[in-house]
């Protein structure tokens, strides 16, 4: 019953004034909380209790929450891994096609096939035949010997094999193992076919040939002058020299292994445990056993490496929870956890290619997995055990606690004080590091000081953050960005002071006012280079040059100044030259090929690269590629070819100016501006370098001024909340 209702049926019945009643509610309440904070003064020993309780709810919500985080992540890694693998397989098995499409269609392969593929000749024919037989072998030998081909085979639309480099497959139709990617051939498509165990002798390991050794086969049409399917040509690939080795390139820790795997389930590439597989029964004990073609992939309803054995046949059991859903056509990824073909516990990924119409999946075992976990679960305990052994010193020390707590919170809050420097407003916060507006104490200059969040201060942050500020320091070109200080305060919090910077970033000057003229990206870029050919000179490479990097200012009385920003990602090619981390560094939309295939070896023409995708941005409004995912714009930053940006927006723009862009965006680094400056002595030639005058830009800030100075709310907007959004986000 709520309380105030009661009070007001009172009112009725003895006439009293109902405010009288309030404030009796009210003295009542506040008696009962004095009533309970004395009860828990006299009572200490309420507070270790509560402290445990409180403890406990929180110690559940945080490993709950840190459990759920690590699942999403390794989910992501798994993902992440078995899409970059699918890639790297498909890939290789377009490069097959294209290999075999490519010898198909040889002028001198089709006249020999063609005359392979006439009717039957008479017996008087035999040694013409002969001689076109080893004629077309001739041909093909440099090839096979080139794209390691271990032989290939020549059939007729009917699927009767008319030559080939095993002569038992001569004369032969009706192959049941050749029939499945042959039947693709002969609709008219190259393909590459599943592993499968051979039919014709081939040499093993040590050199002896026998039959049933794994082998797959790449196909391509063989077409007549009316582009007419005759025939299909194939070749011999052994898998186990490619195939599986593009699937061993990448792994997550020590259990974990990528496969591929048929319809029937059965394993068509190396696992990478063939050794432990021999000792746990799964493969024969010879020093030649594979699990390729020997492993079925099904669940043996235990764990095979603590000593479960199934009391049920192999090929009577039922397929792993993984291979029965990709070969059902799902993709998948289970973190949960599930048994794996030793019965170990996994969590994985998997994929089916219906294309190849076959399965790969990436696993690790879930102990490994999840072994942070473990150690965070058993330090749980181990501390919640501590703590309620230690209840009576718990509470010893709560209010001495609580009583720090608070000045230090109040010490923070009201300090605002770093060394010299005295901080006005928050500006910014990124997932490593904030930025203040302050100025020094002295000299009253205003100054964006940036500091390490204290939440994230790690050797490797700090290393950092110093390299940061040290590279920094070394560049002296007007249009970089310049440092004034560097220090850390007693209580550990590292910061240093920079230039502040009231203006817009590129990113933020296209979305508000797109594309822009070619006279001013001239102007844009040839300052950016200038900065560029400073740190190149002194052996560094920028590595994230985009729009976000690039402010432009008001600089005394000089408007559309340019500032080059962010160098915490600079690389120095002497003494980074050593490094062997290969992992990718930049923003993906403006990277070059080589950051991304070869992340050590980029030097200054890789910055040329990002130059030029910024110019691209900056003249289309759009960025270089786009994807729906950062695979797969890699990709196309290795492969594909841009489009011109005047073919991109429709509009006609100067031939030099695109010659320089495109240029800059050429694949290979020797075909680019070899060095900053020339670049801009390219676009200094253009003939709309002159247009963008003092005047226009003094008319064009004026109106973006006039513009901000209108946004309905005082707090940080526009272009300075993307700059300060940019300075943060690199930590």
């Amino acid at each position: 019953m709520n309380p105030l209702n009661f009070f007001r049926r009172s009112d009725t019945t003895n006439g009293s004034h109902p405010q009288t009643h309030m404030t009796w509610a009210s003295r009542s309440f506040s008696h009962s909380m004095r009533q309970t904070r004395m009860f828990l003064r006299r009572q200490l020993w309420i507070w270790p209790i509560i402290a445990v309780l409180l403890l406990s709810i929180i110690g559940f919500g945080v490993q709950r929450a840190i459990e759920s985080t690590m699942k999403s992540n390794m989910a992501s890694q798994l993902q992440t891994l078995l899409d970059a693998e699918m890639a790297m397989m498909t890939a290789w098995c377009e490069t097959q096609e294209s290999n075999a499409t490519s010898l198909a269609n040889s002028i001198k392969v089709r006249e020999l096939s063609y005359q392979l593929l006439d009717d039957e000749p008479s017996d008087t024919d035999v040694t013409k035949v002969d001689d076109l037989h080893r004629e077309l072998q001739k041909v093909l030998s440099p090839a096979l010997m080139s794209l390691n081909y271990v032989g290939y085979f020549l059939t007729d639309r009917e699927g009767k094999i008319v030559t080939s480099s095993h002569a038992n497959l001569v004369g032969q139709d009706g192959i049941a193992e050749y029939a499945p990617f042959l039947k693709k051939v002969i609709d008219g498509d190259a393909t590459v076919s599943v592993p499968f165990p051979s039919v014709v002798m081939m040499k093993t390991a040590n050199g002896q040939k026998r039959s049933g050794e794994p082998t797959m086969y790449v196909a391509a049409p063989l077409r007549d002058i009316n582009f007419e399917v005759v025939g299909a040509l194939a070749f011999q690939v052994r898998p186990e020299e490619e195939f599986t080795e593009i699937l061993q390139i990448a792994r997550i820790g020590e259990s974990g292994e990528t496969y591929a795997f048929d319809r029937k389930g059965m394993m068509v590439s190396n696992s990478r445990f063939d050794n432990d597989l021999i000792l746990l029964g799964l493969l024969p004990d010879n020093d030649h056993a594979r699990s390729i073609l020997n492993v079925l992939v099904r669940d043996p309803g235990g764990n095979v490496t603590e000593g479960f054995r199934s009391k049920v046949r192999r090929s009577k059991l039922p397929p792993t929870k993984m291979a029965a859903s990709a070969i059902a056509g799902e993709s998948g990824c289970d973190v949960e956890g599930y048994r794996d073909y030793r019965g170990v516990p996994v969590v994985g990924a998997w994929a089916w290619s219906s294309r190849y119409d076959i399965g790969l999946t990436t696993e690790m075992d879930v102990a490994e997995a999840f072994r942070p976990l473990t150690i965070l679960r058993t330090a749980f305990w181990s501390l919640y055990s501590l703590l309620i052994a230690s209840a009576v010193a718990i509470f010893a020390f709560t209010v001495v606690v609580a009583r720090l707590r608070r000045e230090a919170q109040k010490a923070v809050i009201e300090a605002k004080q770093l060394g010299q420097y005295s901080l006005d407003e928050e500006l910014g916060a990124g997932s490593m590091g904030v930025v203040f507006k302050g100025h020094h104490s002295m000299l009253r200059r205003p100054t964006a000081i940036k500091m390490l969040n204290v939440d994230n201060i790690t050797e490797q942050t700090i290393a950092r953050f110093e390299r940061e500020v040290q590279i920094t320091c070394k560049l002296n070109h007007p249009n970089t960005i310049a440092i004034y200080d560097y220090g850390r305060t007693p209580e550990g919090v590292f910061y240093y002071a920079m230039e502040y910077l009231d203006g817009i970033d590129l990113q933020q000057l296209v979305n508000i006012d797109g594309p822009q003229s070619e006279g001013r990206v001239i102007h844009i870029l040839r300052q950016v280079c200038g900065s560029l050919f400073e740190a190149h000179s002194s052996g560094l490479v920028h590595r994230d040059v985009k729009p976000a990097n690039i402010m432009l200012n008001r600089r005394g009385c000089k408007p559309d100044f340019v500032k080059v920003l962010d160098f915490g990602l600079v690389k120095n090619i002497e003494s980074d030259s050593g490094q062997k981390s290969n992992a990718l560094a930049g923003t993906p939309l403006y990277m070059s090929p080589e950051a991304i295939q070869s992340p050590m070896s980029v030097d200054a023409r890789s910055d040329i690269y990002a130059v030029g995708a910024v110019g691209y941005f900056l003249l289309t409004g759009k960025t270089v590629f786009t994807a729906d995912g950062i695979a797969e714009l890699c990709q196309k930053h290795v492969d594909e070819t841009p489009i011109a940006p005047s073919a991109r927006i429709g509009k006609k723009i100067s031939q030099e100016l695109e010659s320089a862009i495109m240029a800059c965006l050429d694949k290979s680094r020797s075909n680019r501006p070899q060095t900053a400056r020339e670049l801009s002595d390219l676009l200094e030639k253009c003939p709309h370098a002159m247009d963008w005058s003092i005047e226009w830009s003094e008319q064009w800030w004026a109106r973006h001024e006039q513009g901000a100075s209108q946004e309905p709310t005082p707090e940080l907007t526009g272009a300075a909340k993307t700059r300060l959004d940019t300075l943060g986000q690199t930590m």
